[in-house]
């Protein structure tokens, strides 16, 4: 890819699913994603990544098998692998993801209709 800068809005802009990953960098064998998250995501662990999330808009709750983190705009949480997790989203919300290139979304719960290593977008 050539060194251009990503316009966030406009590549958020670009797209209404949620819970659909999308690509829009990568470095150091890892993928800079966008998603928007509304509602409950499918319990699930990475065994081999950790994940970063930082909410640009909205809020969302991480929740974990004995507590729930809330994360909101401005804020980052990092789950670690193989800790299982499932985010929650009251109203929808925007967040960037930073995670090893080739993560499915839905971890070691795949058979998720949900699944996605994500795809690119360009503005």
């Amino acid at each position: 890819m050539d060194e251009q800068p990503v316009n966030i809005a406009t590549a958020l802009a670009s797209f209404d699913e949620h819970w659909s990953p999308k690509i829009i960098a990568a470095l150091n064998g890892q993928h800079v994603k966008l998603a928007k998250f509304q509602g409950e995501f499918v319990w699930h662990a990475h065994h081999d990544a950790d994940e970063l999330f930082l909410v640009l808009e909205g809020e969302f709750t991480m929740e974990f098998r004995d507590r729930a983190v809330p994360v909101r705009k401005g804020e980052l949480i990092v789950v670690h692998r193989g800790i299982e997790h499932r985010p929650v989203a009251a109203q929808e919300c925007s967040v960037l993801l930073f995670e090893p290139a080739g993560t499915v979304s839905t971890g070691d719960a795949s058979n998720d209709d949900r699944s996605s290593e994500g795809e690119w977008i360009s503005e």
